[in-house]
């Protein structure tokens, strides 16, 4: 069991961690496109924002939270036009974002023990729900860093996102169109700290190793699994590499081998 007050600690940083990229930036800076396609600095920082309202909203008032959802005049382009109504001037921006994940923690700490938050086609006890704010964070950190030219450093926080990558193995099939495989999987990552984190049974026949920055960045389809170092055997795992996805909704086109996207037209 993953005490939540240690989970919201790690959110809190991965946040701050971010906060520090985008903080100091002068406004140009925040109409810099990023990998995510149609999206600048800002629309990234909104993006965390609405969401972490809209948590907010599932966390406090569930019934107010299912009518959002349903009353969504186009459900394809709810997160897309989440960021866009959330988006800001930098300095109006920030102090949306900084209450929000705050009102956030403060209300996913106050959710009765057993308590479950609803969520896009599923439900989530507060724990999984700060699992998935950490990965999104950082995952949306990692477009902001490649946008201002930033390299990250790996940290012990990276275990939320593989984690979470791990457990929507099923998932990451369905959202494919896929059979969900029955035959189990090992996962093996070399921590940034030199550990190893492993996941699955020892014994299982399918294997994912390498990295954990590399996982995380293929389950958050930041990168193409071409362009990693993850050695997957077995059939189950060699396809899980091609459909991984840790968040919910559809998949989107994916992003391309960094090699064939250099490759002139």
């Amino acid at each position: 069991m993953v005490d939540l007050k240690d989970l919201l600690a790690d959110l809190a940083a991965e946040s701050e961690q971010l906060d520090g990229l985008v903080t100091a930036l002068p406004p140009a800076d925040w109409a810099r496109p990023t990998p995510a396609a149609g999206w600048s600095v800002g629309h990234q920082i909104a993006h965390l924002a609405w969401t972490d309202q809209v948590a907010l909203l599932a966390a406090t008032d569930p019934e107010a939270f299912l009518a959002t959802v349903v009353a969504a005049p186009d459900p394809a382009r709810l997160v897309d036009a989440g960021a866009e109504e959330f988006l800001a001037p930098p300095a109006t921006l920030l102090s949306r974002w900084r209450a929000g994940r705050g009102a956030l923690a403060d209300a996913l700490e106050r959710v009765p023990a057993g308590g479950r938050l609803p969520w896009f086609g599923t439900r989530m006890s507060p724990a999984s729900m700060v699992t998935a704010r950490v990965m999104e964070t950082w995952a949306h950190g990692a477009d902001v860093a490649e946008a201002l030219g930033v390299i990250r450093p790996a940290t012990a926080r990276l275990r939320h996102v593989a984690y979470l990558g791990f457990r929507t193995l099923g998932h990451s099939f369905a959202v494919h169109g896929r059979p969900v495989p029955t035959a189990p999987v090992r996962v093996e990552l070399a921590a940034p700290d030199g550990d190893t984190w492993t996941y699955g049974p020892a014994g299982a026949t399918d294997r994912v190793t390498g990295p954990a920055l590399d996982f995380c960045l293929l389950v958050t389809r930041r990168r193409h699994r071409a362009d990693l170092a993850l050695t997957a055997t077995g059939p189950v795992a060699d396809a899980w590499l091609d459909v991984a996805q840790a968040f919910a909704g559809p998949p989107g086109p994916g992003v391309p081998p960094q090699a064939a996207s250099e490759v002139p037209a």
